[in-house]
């Protein structure tokens, strides 16, 4: 299929399900770029995956109840990550042990939950792989809003998140609110995964938040210009990801995913500072210089 032939299915009423499902997956690509920024600057890209197994027992009572997935997913995520947040601070046990036990067992009370609703293998494979195209109007709005209130949260509390990840100590020694901001980037994670997990599902949701941004690592230097790159990776991965699901009638989260590895693993090989090749070049020329400089000139070898 050719992109022309993919835009003419866009515009076609007939197929009113895939407009709606390239604004879902863009918004996603785009809230979960912003945020995984903070994510990949932490280094805890494991957040991610544990918050989308957190998320599950929300969308299961929602789903089983007729209710707003979105929203039954964002109550739970958010309820599991002030938890996760406030426990975390006590040092008798680490922050990724704790993560480990209420996570999983979220998730597991959520396969629970759902293997009591009809149609259990089938509903379990929508939420573990996402249902990009059967998402309904209602949910297009409240991820719209969600996104707002995502995008509106970093905007106000951008220094004090950047300060809490690359610095935690440093941050609680300038009398930076830690936990409170443990809290709200938990709470933010928590929003982000929830809206992917319709776009890409519970398994595959931790590549759209780390990818885009390890990316955009990998280019720039500057946290403002990766913070802007980030979502335009995530929303072109998300773009033709979709389209190429449509041409070859593949899943569309796993698609979108492994446009996003592809885009990652050629930058991680060719960006102009940080690819390998880059690095490889810079130290072949700096140990051409080495052996150039040890050597001695031509015209003080005549001289001697």
């Amino acid at each position: 299929m050719s992109p022309l032939d993919f835009l003419t299915d866009l515009l076609n009423p007939d197929l009113a399900f895939l407009p709606k499902a390239l604004v879902v997956a863009v918004m996603s690509s785009i809230i979960c770029g912003v945020v995984g920024c903070y994510v990949v600057l932490r280094g805890m890209a494991f957040i991610g995956d544990a918050v989308s197994h957190a998320v599950f027992p929300g969308l299961a009572v929602a789903f089983v109840v007729g209710g707003n997935l979105v929203v039954g997913g964002m109550i739970a995520g958010v309820l599991t990550a002030v938890l996760v947040a406030v426990l975390a601070q006590f040092r008798r046990l680490r922050e990724d042990s704790v993560i480990g036990i209420l996570f999983v067992a979220a998730f597991a009370l959520g396969v629970v939950i759902i293997s009591a609703a009809p149609g259990y293998a089938g509903s379990l494979e929508q939420f573990l792989f996402g249902s990009i195209t059967g998402i309904p109007d209602s949910d297009l709005i409240t991820v719209a809003v969600m996104g707002l209130v995502v995008l509106g949260a970093v905007f106000l509390l951008h220094k004090e998140l950047v300060a809490v990840s690359l610095d935690r100590e440093m941050a609680r020694a300038l009398g930076v609110r830690v936990l409170a901001l443990d809290v709200v980037l938990y709470v933010l994670v928590a929003l982000a995964v929830v809206v992917a997990v319709q776009t890409i599902g519970n398994i595959l949701v931790l590549a759209l938040l780390v990818a885009p941004a390890a990316t955009a690592r990998l280019v720039t230097d500057r946290l403002a210009r990766m913070m802007l790159l980030a979502p335009v990776i995530g929303g072109v991965g998300a773009v033709v990801g979709l389209y190429l699901s449509w041409s070859f009638d593949t899943p569309t989260g796993g698609t979108i995913v492994l446009v996003l590895t592809a885009v990652f693993l050629v930058v991680w090989l060719a960006a102009p500072r940080h690819g390998v090749l880059a690095r490889r070049m810079r130290r072949a020329g700096a140990d051409g210089d080495h052996r150039s400089a040890s050597a001695p000139t031509p015209h003080l070898a005549a001289a001697e």
